[in-house]
């Protein structure tokens, strides 16, 4: 089955419910801790799961997770030690790669996605690679079965929109709100955006960035999005648990039972 199909396959197997996705930075605290709390989400309910690549410049992502990925950076991660969880990962649930366009460079895109697709990964995120600059990215990903998944801004225009949701494979990663990734309050309109966004997509919906509790990721499936991602409140417990494995899991539980 290829990624795009598992992914599809996911989101179908929600039925009437919206899929859960939660971010983990690979190698924070450390490789084999990011790895146990991954199974973690699995075991708590986790739909798919969004494994990001630590990278020394990461400009969409807020201090929590340009934080999560500097330690990792330090403690040893590399591109190879990520893809070795995405690999552990991958024969339970889709694994959707975070990864910024300098590892994809820096390794050459044709043997980047070879690797990816090795690994098992279902999906590629590159969130600084503009949809201008993304057909061969996309077209290495198609041919190795790996979807490519791009993002949609609130701040987008119709127009573009309407060219992002005919790029989109997998789903289209919609971002709740304007700026950087991290917890945000209870104020976000996601009605608004998720209809602007589905509007110009058949792609699945899921909506990311600044959902970070129970109540807002209810109200986003409320809003109709067919996804759901939580980011920085997960890499946050991991950063303050003395056994992050155990608390991410009961935190991913207690979106997982939210979204029921």
């Amino acid at each position: 089955m290829s990624g795009a199909a598992r992914i599809e396959a996911a989101f179908t197997g929600c039925e009437r419910r919206a899929a859960l996705m939660p971010y983990l930075m690979g190698g924070f605290p450390d490789l084999p801790t990011s790895l146990a709390i991954a199974n973690g989400y699995a075991d708590a309910g986790a739909d798919l799961i969004e494994l990001g690549v630590p990278f020394s410049d990461p400009l969409a992502d807020g201090p929590v997770i340009q934080s999560a990925g500097t330690a990792a950076l330090h403690a040893g991660a590399t591109l190879d030690g990520v893809l070795a969880i995405a690999g552990e990962l991958s024969a339970r649930l889709p694994v959707v790669l975070m990864c910024y366009s300098n590892a994809v460079l820096a390794r050459g895109m044709d043997q980047f996605v070879s690797d990816i697709a090795d690994a098992g990964v279902s999906g590629l995120i590159v969130p600084d690679l503009p949809l201008e600059e993304a057909p061969e990215t996309a077209a290495g990903c198609a041919s190795a079965g790996v979807a490519f998944v791009p993002l949609a801004a609130p701040t987008s225009t119709d127009q573009r929109l309407a060219a992002i949701g005919a790029a989109a494979q997998g789903f289209l990663y919609t971002v709740a709100v304007a700026g950087t990734t991290g917890e945000r309050g209870d104020d976000s309109d996601y009605g608004e955006v998720v209809a602007r966004v589905r509007a110009h997509t058949s792609a699945p919906v899921a909506l990311g960035f600044g959902i970070s509790t129970p109540e807002q990721a209810s109200a986003a499936a409320d809003a109709g999005a067919d996804g759901v991602i939580i980011g920085s409140r997960l890499v946050r417990e991991a950063a303050e648990a003395e056994d992050p494995a155990s608390a991410c899991r009961l935190l991913v539980e207690q979106f997982a039972q939210a979204l029921r």
